[in-house]
């Protein structure tokens, strides 16, 4: 199998587990606490790492602070068995997440990007000097999208397919969507880019012919427990249902299990099947990257 490359965020999660999320003002006791391996780049290397059909397959960029923090996260990727080409920043920490968790896995986050938001093109530029004959490079919006742009740039010189997961939400500048071969926002994201309202497959069919008017060439909406929208397919594929216990980091693990399918050539239909198996999956479990499968889990 092909290369594929992740270029983002790694965080270390604090997160808080109690039976509902606090009102602003409001102090909740008696939550459980875990500390736990994050960020969505690293949640989506992972995924990539444990979904692909071999061991190896992912090259993950990312930049973390000279602490344990960093250190532990290099220790993380190698066990995995994931070629980490980190960035050590001598001037910020490594970045963190402030994680809280209801009952039902519903969460609110709130993320100190740290080093991930010092990630520079000059940076990535070298990490990135073998990146023609890769399958795909994944992005996501932890880190400055002027190092996205540049990412982007670079993989299609090099005839790389390029997949963009635009969260967290934020404007992108024109020129970065000609450069994008599939892009996965989720309802809110979606809104943020087109200025369309997503809330059933009408709305987000709109959505779908607002981005490729802006140069996008394929476009898939996650869309929670309705599903998934395809605008290739023009249909929404419904979501599994399972009892959520904790849906930290499900939308990483659908984007590195849909990209680990699109890289093996499967198409649209069934990369988003293998992701949505993926996900539901991971919703069961606590935590970010724990929670992430193995390929023979979904299989």
């Amino acid at each position: 199998m092909k290369k594929i490359f992740v270029l983002g965020s790694t965080n270390t999660d604090m997160v808080i587990a109690d039976r509902k999320l606090p009102a602003p003002g409001e102090t909740i006791s008696g939550g459980r606490f875990m500390m736990n391996p994050g960020g969505k780049g690293a949640n989506q290397a992972v995924a990539v790492a444990r979904l692909a059909a071999k061991r190896g397959a992912c090259v993950f960029v990312a930049k973390v602070g000279d602490d344990l923090f960093g250190r532990d996260a290099a220790a993380r990727f190698r066990a995995e068995g994931i070629d980490a080409r980190l960035v050590v920043d001598r001037k910020n920490p490594s970045g963190t997440a402030l994680i809280l968790v209801d009952a039902k896995g519903q969460n609110v986050i709130s993320v100190a990007l740290g080093a991930n938001g010092t990630l520079s093109p000059a940076d990535v530029k070298p990490r990135l000097k073998d990146l023609k004959g890769a399958a795909a490079l994944l992005m996501q919006l932890e880190t400055p999208i002027p190092t996205v742009l540049a990412a982007a740039k670079a993989a299609k010189a090099a005839g790389v397919m390029v997949v963009l997961n635009p969260a967290p939400a934020a404007k992108l500048p024109k020129e970065l969507y000609p450069l994008i071969d599939w892009i996965t926002p989720n309802e809110t994201e979606a809104e943020l880019l087109t200025g369309v309202k997503v809330n059933d497959a009408k709305s987000a069919q709109l959505a779908v012919d607002a981005l490729k008017r802006k140069g996008v060439k394929n476009v898939a909406i996650t869309m929670g427990a309705k599903g998934v929208y395809c605008g290739n397919c023009r249909r929404l594929y419904p979501a599994k249902k399972v009892k959520a216990v904790d849906c930290v980091a499900a939308g990483d693990t659908f984007n590195g299990a849909f990209v680990v399918a699109l890289a093996e050539g499967k198409s649209c239909r069934d990369a988003i099947a293998f992701a949505q198996k993926a996900s539901a999956i991971s919703v069961t479990r606590p935590g970010a990257q724990s929670s992430v499968p193995r390929r023979r889990e979904v299989k």
